[in-house]
């Protein structure tokens, strides 16, 4: 058996984060949609995030009709308001998230210097995807994580 080359060992390495960042959406108190991010620099996570209500705001994201609270932060933006706090910093750093971004949270990952940006599944608007792809920034989508 010969071992893995670079290539396919970097797609275990996403497939891997890709469903950690799965599992830690599970921490959301959102009903509509969970989304997890996890953001990794040289080997090591460090920072994660999920969808949800700031710090201090009671855990319902949506309101009576069911619809998305708008202060609601996005898994992305959550980790990475989470690393600007550290000592921590993602430049050059691979964001694993469950959802592809959307044009705002591009934003941010663009700013916060993330080089790569892994995803699972395809968000129906393409604006963040796009936005990513002109500033140079790495988007992986990869369909099936458990193989």
């Amino acid at each position: 058996m010969t071992s893995p080359t670079p290539a396919e060992k970097q797609e275990l390495l996403d497939k891997r984060y890709l469903r950690m960042s799965d599992i830690w959406a599970e921490n959301s108190y959102c009903v509509r949609r969970k989304v997890g991010a996890i953001i990794v620099k040289n080997g090591m996570i460090i920072s994660d995030g999920f969808n949800g209500t700031p710090s201090g705001f009671e855990n319902v994201c949506e309101d009576a009709d069911g619809l998305t609270k708008p202060y609601v932060l996005h898994a992305e933006a959550n980790a990475i308001t989470k690393v600007a706090r550290s000592n921590n910093s993602s430049d050059g750093a691979t964001l694993y998230v469950t959802a592809s971004p959307c044009l705002e949270c591009s934003k941010l990952i663009i700013q916060a210097g993330i080089k790569r940006v892994v995803f699972h599944e395809l968000y129906r608007l393409t604006d963040g995807i796009d936005l990513l792809t002109r500033a140079g920034v790495e988007c992986v989508h990869i369909q099936n994580i458990n193989q």
